[in-house]
């Protein structure tokens, strides 16, 4: 009885944590270039009271054995970074990545960080920006006289000065790829950073080596499906109340056991 007592909490915990999950998804199914996550489980050990395969008597064998399992416990959180839509700003620093690739930006302490969301703007000297302040790699300075900017599929940086508005090309934007992105470390604040389950970054110019295009005036919503969120909500809640009913049912028979005479 107190084996089924401390099997059914550990479901509980691990669904738990599923709904820790899931209200993660749901809190940013409105944040640019967000990453739904999944939480996988695992079985734990087992109490084996007759090994497959024992022996059972004269000229006989246990073929399947006894082995009464001891729970779950959450094995990892999956990231999906299947494309959100594309959402129309017509801002000329929105941009959103077409495909595989992340934007790679410079953080306070020196590190590069990789994100997913395209919401950049200038500083006051010009120089672009994500909505923390962390410059864009290769950092980019707009003219003060630039009376336009155009953003190419291919990562080329064009702006316009001048009374005739004559057309330079000031830098190109190259993305960067992962080998395994789900093995990328969330950071908060849009950002990712490398770890020895991603692999090294490698850098490509947008459209090559299988890399998305850029697409100016545009960022990439959220990938969550709030319908697929609820469905998973409420499949856990259930899961969750069927192990407290476990542990209540094993309480009244450990109870039954304890008031014979």
């Amino acid at each position: 009885m107190l084996r089924s007592l401390n099997t059914a909490s550990t479901g509980m915990a691990a669904q738990q944590e599923n709904m820790d999950v899931i209200s993660n998804n749901i809190a940013n199914s409105q944040t640019t270039g967000f990453k739904k996550s999944r939480a996988e489980f695992e079985d734990l050990i087992y109490h084996t009271k007759r090994e497959p395969g024992a022996v059972a008597g004269n000229n006989s064998y246990s073929p399947n054995g006894v082995q009464i399992g001891l729970g779950t416990r959450t094995a990892s959180v999956q990231k999906n970074f299947d494309e959100g839509s594309a959402i129309t700003t017509k801002g000329p620093l929105d941009l959103h990545i077409e495909g595989p690739g992340f934007f790679q930006v410079l953080t306070p302490d020196g590190q590069a960080a990789y994100t997913r969301d395209g919401a950049f703007r200038k500083d006051p000297q010009g120089r672009v920006v994500d909505k923390n302040g962390n410059f864009l790699i290769p950092e980019i300075t707009i003219p003060p006289d630039a009376s336009g900017m155009e953003v190419r599929s291919t990562g080329e940086v064009v702006v316009y000065q001048g009374p005739n508005a004559t057309p330079s090309t000031i830098a190109q934007l190259d993305i960067v790829n992962f080998v395994n992105p789900a093995g990328l470390k969330a950071m908060g604040k849009n950002l990712f950073s490398q770890t020895s389950a991603s692999g090294q970054a490698v850098t490509n110019r947008p459209g090559l080596n299988g890399v998305g295009y850029l697409a100016q005036g545009q960022l990439e919503a959220s990938n969550v499906n709030i319908v697929d969120e609820m469905v998973d909500l409420i499949k856990a809640q259930r899961a969750f109340e069927t192990n407290s009913k476990v542990i209540q049912t094993s309480d009244q028979m450990l109870q039954s056991i304890n008031s014979m005479r």
